[in-house]
Formats: C-alpha cells, sequence, structure tokens
C-alpha cells in the first residue's frame, strides 16, 4: 500500500477513536447500554486496525517495533486499546474506560501523524494540513453543538415564562416540551464536549509539529481549556442535580457567551490563531 493509502487509513482510525470516545462519553455520564455497545464496536474497529498496523511494522522491521520513540507510543496506543476492551468488561468501568481512551486517543493521533514532523516529505506536508483540517473540523462541529443546546437554551426559558404566566396558546404549538427542550440541550453539550477535547489533542499535536515554538499559555489554548472546564462543571451539576430547570437554561447560556467570547475575541490574542 502507498503512503498516502496508509495516510488514510490512519485518518480513518483517528476518526473511529473519535467515535468511540463520543459514544463513551455518553455512557459514561447516562449509562446508555446502546451506546456502551456503539463505544465497544467502534474501538474493536480501531484496535483491529492498530493490530494491522503493529504487524505490518513487525514484518517490515523483521524485529519487535519498540526501539524507536515513535514505535513505542505506537505500541502503548495497542496496549492502551486492549486494556480498553478489556476493561469495557467491566460493568462499573465507565469512568476509568472513559480517561483511559482519552489518554489512547492522544497516543493514537501521536503516532497517525507522526510522519508529519519530516522535514522535505510529501507525505509529511499533507499530514499537516489533513491535522489541521481535521482539528478545525472537530472545533466547528463541537461550536455548532453548543449553539444548538443555546437555542434550545432559549426556548427552555421562553416556554417556562409562557407556563409560568398562563399564556400558553395556539402559537406555541409546533415546539418542544420543557423536557424535549432540556433534553436536546444536555444531549447537545455532551457530543460537543469530546469532541471539543479531542479538537484540543489534535490541535496541541499540530503546533507542536507546524507551528513552531509557542508559549503552552497561549490565551487561546487557556480559553479553550477553560470552555472545556465550564462544559463539564456544567455537565456534573447537572447529572448530580445541582442545577434543576431554568438554572440549567441559563448555565447553558452563559457557557455560550464564553463560547463566543473564546472564538471571537480571545483568538485575536494568539500567538498562532487568527480570525480575522
Amino acid at each position: 500500500m502507498t503512503e498516502f493509502g496508509l495516510m488514510r487509513l490512519h485518518e480513518a482510525m483517528v476518526v473511529l477513536y473519535a467515535a468511540s470516545l463520543v459514544f463513551y462519553f455518553i455512557d459514561f455520564l447516562n449509562s446508555q447500554p446502546k451506546a456502551r455497545k456503539a463505544a465497544f464496536f467502534t474501538l474493536a474497529a480501531v484496535w483491529v486496525m492498530q493490530t494491522m498496523f503493529l504487524i505490518g511494522n513487525i514484518l517490515e522491521e523483521q524485529r519487535f517495533p519498540v526501539l524507536s520513540l515513535s514505535e513505542g507510543i505506537n505500541f502503548y496506543a495497542w496496549l492502551l486499546i486492549t486494556m480498553s476492551l478489556i476493561v469495557h468488561l467491566f460493568r462499573k468501568a465507565h469512568f476509568a474506560v472513559f480517561f483511559l481512551n482519552v489518554i489512547g486517543f492522544a497516543a493514537v493521533v501521536i503516532t497517525a501523524f507522526g510522519e508529519a514532523g519530516t522535514p522535505g516529505s510529501a507525505v509529511g506536508e499533507a499530514l499537516i494540513s489533513e491535522l489541521l483540517f481535521i482539528h478545525i473540523t472537530f472545533a466547528m462541529i463541537s461550536y455548532t453543538a453548543f449553539s444548538l443546546s443555546f437555542v434550545f437554551a432559549i426556548l427552555y426559558l421562553l416556554l417556562y415564562r409562557t407556563l409560568k404566566n398562563k399564556k400558553w396558546d395556539g402559537r406555541w404549538g409546533r415546539l418542544p416540551s420543557l423536557e424535549q427542550a432540556k433534553r436536546a440541550m444536555t444531549i447537545s453539550v455532551v457530543v460537543g464536549v469530546p469532541v471539543l477535547l479531542m479538537s484540543l489533542i489534535l490541535g496541541l499535536q499540530w503546533a507542536f509539529i507546524a507551528a513552531g515554538p509557542f508559549p503552552v499559555w497561549d490565551p487561546k489554548i487557556i480559553g479553550s481549556f477553560l470552555l472545556l472546564v465550564i462544559y463539564c462543571v456544567l455537565l456534573v451539576l447537572q447529572n448530580r442535580g445541582k442545577l434543576n430547570g431554568p438554572d440549567i437554561a441559563w448555565g447553558h447560556i452563559l457557557a455560550f457567551l464564553a463560547v463566543i467570547v473564546n472564538f471571537l475575541l480571545i483568538s485575536r490574542l494568539s500567538v498562532f490563531h487568527f480570525w480575522y
């Protein structure tokens, strides 16, 4: 297989792993058997692909590939995926499986795009471009999910006030119920959080390879991780019953305002993020 063919397989593996992480995060928060099963099968597909790459390296090098840093990380990623599949069998290990896969995803990204750092390589240049493309795409998907949660939060408050003031009429018949609006904004964030996390992992990998020396305290990096923390805290408080009704909706609205500030204002202060 050509180098570009292998590059596409690596990209497919990263996307499958990303899908698996989303499913595991949904199961981690709400104990969804269907999401857990989907996560297992997508992770199993990643394991098969990673195993094929490992066997291919063994056949090519005529030795077990662990003597270089990239080979060691590749084997480490395979071990993490294998361990994740084993731990998956234990029903009360949701927490461990999700965070084990976050580490595994980071390792897979490093191995999948490792050749991007090769100077003068056509494959390396293509990988850098693809890495940036996937990073931005994942970021936009997460922002879209957060936008959806914002819209349903507004609808929730609108419906809540209408019902509280007893001003319900036929104009509101096409709108979702309070429970549907609450569920929709929660699901949107549950999808957006792991996708944003993966975007940040991919973005850091791209920055290390293509952007040259950069401060890890770059405003955009700090702002993005703070955004991730805000939404995680919001989900935790909601899941534990600390927030109810309109408080949940206001939480989603304020969190989305943080998205806008991070996207439009903080990006202008970044060393290597340029949005005009």
